[in-house]
């Protein structure tokens, strides 16, 4: 991470942290519902297959900003494929950049070319193995891992949300980010169960397991973009919820932490690492201040 971008970034922070400002930090925009993909634990992909237009994606970023958001996250749907009147998702992220947000991250399902270096971080969907990926996201696993050899920036960091199906597969995942040369580290959720999905959330016994599993991978050395001081309050969704330094925008709509707060009882059942890492950052939890330092220093 650059010097000014992290003195920036350490400004914002305690700002919010030491003067307990109640306003957002970390903003998402949904720039379409479009995907290629029909994944087997998606419960919005598709629903409505709206582009939202470039002005209204302005008009989101200028407000976020003024609220106080400087860390933005892009998603879809799959955002490779939004483009409006010849304006590209690289030219949204640069356009981001310039209107001073410090840190801009594209998520995506990887199935496009990865050559996003205007991008901060591009969190590339990876669900476990080959059978496991395949098996929740389509016969995909080699085009992706083919995309990110083939990228052109390092900026690349492998985004698996953990459920039933691929919950063994978090050792492999880990040495897939290690092994890939333009990878900087792999980010872990668990499964949130929107309706539909239920049968592939785990429970207490085993999210307590797959952290104590991230934590071994840590300790030999592998890249993981996550803070172990927030595994105890994840595994057992003890984290205050919801996380309000985190807002989603969608086509006019905001959310609070996130869409999944209009469902009665999600709340309670969030497996988003950053939502609970952001959320004891701010309630004044030292030890994840110390870790998110360190590990952000390390990897973004």
């Amino acid at each position: 991470m650059r010097l000014g971008m992290w003195l920036k970034l350490a400004c914002v922070g305690s700002d919010a942290f030491l003067f307990k400002r109640d306003k957002p930090v970390v903003g998402s925009i949904i720039l379409t519902d479009r995907c290629n993909l029909s994944c087997r634990h998606c419960a919005v992909g598709n629903s409505t297959g709206l582009v939202y237009p470039h002005a209204e994606i302005r008009s989101e970023m200028r407000k976020l900003l003024s609220d106080g958001v400087r860390i933005l996250f892009f998603y879809g749907g799959e955002p490779f494929l939004w483009e409006d009147e010849g304006v590209t998702l690289g030219d949204l992220v640069a356009e981001a950049k310039g209107m001073g947000f410090l840190l801009v991250n594209v998520v995506t399902n990887g199935t496009f070319p990865l050559d996003l270096p205007e991008a901060d971080l591009l969190l590339v969907s990876l669900d476990g193995g080959r059978e496991s990926h395949n098996a929740i996201r389509g016969d995909t696993y080699d085009r992706v891992l083919g995309n990110v050899r083939c990228a052109p920036t390092g900026n690349i960091c492998l985004y698996m949300a953990v459920n039933r199906i691929n919950k063994g597969d978090i050792g492999e995942v880990c040495r897939t980010a290690k092994r890939l040369r333009n990878v900087k580290a792999v980010s872990f959720n668990f499964h949130t169960p929107y309706p539909g999905t239920e049968d592939l959330k785990l429970d207490r016994e085993e999210k307590r397991a797959c952290c104590e599993r991230i934590g071994e991978l840590m300790d030999q050395g592998f890249p993981v973009l996550n803070l172990r001081s927030a595994f105890g309050q994840i595994a057992d969704n003890s984290f205050p919820t919801p996380c309000r330094r985190c807002v989603v925008l969608e086509n006019g709509r905001e959310w609070v932490c996130g869409r999944c707060i209009d469902i009665d009882g999600l709340c309670r059942e969030c497996g988003y690492f950053f939502a609970a890492e952001f959320s004891l950052l701010f309630s004044g939890h030292w030890k994840v201040v110390m870790d998110m330092v360190r590990t952000y220093a390390r990897y973004i």
